[in-house]
């Protein structure tokens, strides 16, 4: 069948989870890949850098900076961490969403906004479970002068000087994140699909446009809960003994208090959302249309 052919409303919504999965795996990669420069421009700028070189103005700025003194390639220094987590992460999390949205009534008729409140919860916990060890990766290689060039060697080094623990520090506010971030991002988008494509004729326009405006959302309400989960899975490469040493969430609110006030929980801000739109649009377009062909292969 030739793709344009090929209509996404007019599949059943609970399609098998290993299609679900499938599609989501193939969705996240291709989101995390896409967008991974400006992601590491989010967490260098939402480190309390001690280099004046390492301080940002703005995204601008951060690009140009990076690329004139470290080069293009030190923007997707640990991509490979996100490529191999992603797969995976992203396939338990899209099968566990529409597992638990059809075990709800999710797929019924009308505004199921607890169906789909719960169905966001529930496979966040889940993927970042799996996730989050190559989240503290990649951002461990992405600040500036990481000693880092390589995911299994970070991997080993983390763990052999830090342990385990090292690996899921962040796990909790993790999931403060991304519980409320999906949550609200999966009821929005469900919600502008429905409104934008009420015939559930072929639109794959509606599948981005609702991904972006949920994504541009659940970013910006989630943004000072990403600054403290950065603190924590960089506090390893901080040569900083407050940030080396900071506990948990709530110890990392109180030293972003301390140090620069209510402005210290916006850091980051316009590059996560910057990378969540366009990323989040492309990740619903990407799992809306790979369930589409691989169920209509």
């Amino acid at each position: 069948m030739a793709l344009e052919e090929v209509d996404y409303e007019a599949l059943p919504p609970n399609a098998g989870l290993g299609v679900n999965m499938l599609a989501g795996a193939l969705a996240g990669i291709s989101e995390h890949a896409v967008m991974y420069p400006v992601d590491s421009i989010k967490t260098r700028m939402q480190v309390f850098a001690t280099s004046p070189v390492a301080v940002y103005s703005g995204v601008g700025n951060a690009l140009t900076r990076i690329s004139s003194t470290e080069g293009v390639r030190a923007l997707w220094r640990g991509v490979w961490s996100v490529v191999i987590g992603a797969g995976p992460a992203h396939a338990v999390h899209f099968g566990t969403l529409e597992a638990v949205k059809e075990l709800l009534g999710g797929n019924e008729a009308g505004n199921q906004w607890v169906a789909t409140s719960i169905a966001g919860a529930s496979a966040t916990t889940a993927a970042d479970a799996l996730m989050n060890p190559f989240d503290v990766i990649k951002q461990r290689m992405q600040v500036h002068q990481s000693q880092f060039r390589s995911v299994f060697n970070c991997a080993r080094t983390v763990y052999q000087t830090e342990g385990l623990g090292a690996f899921y520090v962040s796990y909790p506010t993790t999931l403060a994140i991304s519980i409320p971030f999906n949550a609200i991002q999966y009821t929005i988008y469900e919600h502008l699909k429905r409104v934008i494509n009420p015939t559930h004729e072929y639109s794959p326009s509606a599948h981005m446009i609702a991904g972006a405006g949920a994504g541009a959302v659940a970013a910006a309400v989630t943004t000072p809960l990403d600054v403290a989960k950065t603190m924590l899975q960089t506090r390893g490469t901080s040569h900083d003994p407050e940030i080396r040493n900071v506990r948990g969430m709530l110890d990392a609110f109180r030293i972003i208090w301390n140090r620069d006030g209510f402005r210290g929980f916006g850091r980051g801000l316009s590059p996560r959302v910057m990378t969540t739109v366009p990323s989040s649009a492309l990740c619903w377009l990407s799992y809306e249309f790979f369930k589409a062909v691989i169920r209509t292969d």
